[in-house]
């Protein structure tokens, strides 16, 4: 089965990180955001993900099709990748992945974090959609249903007519079916929200046209769509998954945190809900609810709710702030 991921966005709600890497590939206490979702799907899936095609801008470079590379082949599959060169919707991000629309597949826009304690079985549906229960459906796309096959979509009602939100997963058992139907919407120019190609206008018509959609019911959708959202979910993660820490020179950490490999702390107050990833170098330092990528250096900083890039640089800073790769701050 392949996964396609478009991940082309330029995740402008969570800069000045995505101005390097693109917001998928931040991480969530240790792990990639796009890597969590992988592996999500390993645990949950009743059946392989042998192949991941991201759908990328035209300007993501060779180190990230490498990361991405490496990041698949940690998973068993093998990663291939097409290019949307103009953001047109999310029905046609689904299209750039051409050819490799067809067979079963499974769309994931990696905006979210999300898991769920059963395994999901596609048998017997031609779609497989992911919903969460919400209590403001009004906020979101949402699917009608009855028992377990869904009967209707509908874009942010304004009558309560279903609480289950569209989480952005999606299986279908023929790819080409859809890129027929995305197909459809590009020549007769059919456009939603913002002008653009909706993907949620394919599933209508297929569901018009009788084919069988499913539900499946996830316990955890998690946000990271934003630098407050990020770091939300973040402390969750941190909370839930209980990482050991070892001890550091004159330092108290209280957990949850997350330290990576390499970490150097001393003198320091770490905690609660700080990530902090490999290679990261903190001295007389006060940190709490933060996000440190690889290989930064904090000295002399009391911050909180604060997120640092990779191989940025922060002395003497105090209070919030965000910095992005490469930066230097002395205060």
């Amino acid at each position: 089965m392949k996964l396609i991921i478009p991940m082309a966005g330029r995740g402008t709600r969570v800069r000045p990180h995505s101005h390097t890497i693109p917001k998928p590939l931040l991480p969530v206490a240790g792990t990639m955001i796009v890597e969590r979702i992988v592996e999500t799907f390993a645990r949950t899936l009743d059946r392989d993900i042998t192949e991941i095609v991201y759908i990328l801008g035209p300007d993501f470079g060779k180190e990230i099709r490498q990361t991405l590379k490496d990041m698949s082949a940690r998973h068993n599959a093998i990663a291939t990748f097409g290019v949307q060169e103009t953001a047109l919707g999310t029905a046609h991000a689904v299209a750039c992945a051409g050819e490799k629309l067809a067979g079963e597949v499974i769309i994931v826009f990696a905006d979210t974090v999300f898991d769920s304690k059963e395994k999901v079985s596609v048998e017997d549906a031609d779609s497989v959609i992911w919903l969460k229960e919400v209590e403001d459906p009004s906020r979101f796309g949402v699917a009608v249903y009855e028992g377990d096959k869904i009967t209707d979509f509908v874009e942010k009602p304004s009558e309560p007519i279903s609480n289950l939100a569209i989480i952005g997963v999606y299986y279908f058992k023929k790819g080409e079916d859809l890129m027929k139907e995305i197909q459809y919407l590009i020549k007769h120019n059919v456009t939603g929200h913002g002008g653009e190609y909706q993907l949620t206008d394919a599933l209508d018509r297929l569901l018009k046209d009788g084919k069988v959609f499913k539900k499946a019911a996830v316990d955890e959708w998690l946000d990271c769509g934003t630098i407050p959202a990020w770091l939300n979910t973040t402390c969750e993660i941190l909370a839930k998954e209980n990482h050991k820490y070892g001890e550091h020179e004159s330092s108290t950490i209280y957990p949850p945190v997350f330290i990576g490999d390499g970490v150097d702390i001393s003198n320091s107050e770490i905690g609660p809900n700080v990530s902090i990833e490999a290679g990261s170098k903190i001295s007389k330092s006060k940190i709490s609810n933060t996000i440190i990528q690889k290989n930064a250096i904090l000295n002399d900083c009391e911050l909180s709710r604060s997120t640092i890039g990779n191989h940025a640089e922060a002395i003497g800073a105090k209070g919030e702030i965000h910095i992005g790769d490469h930066s230097v701050l002395k205060l």
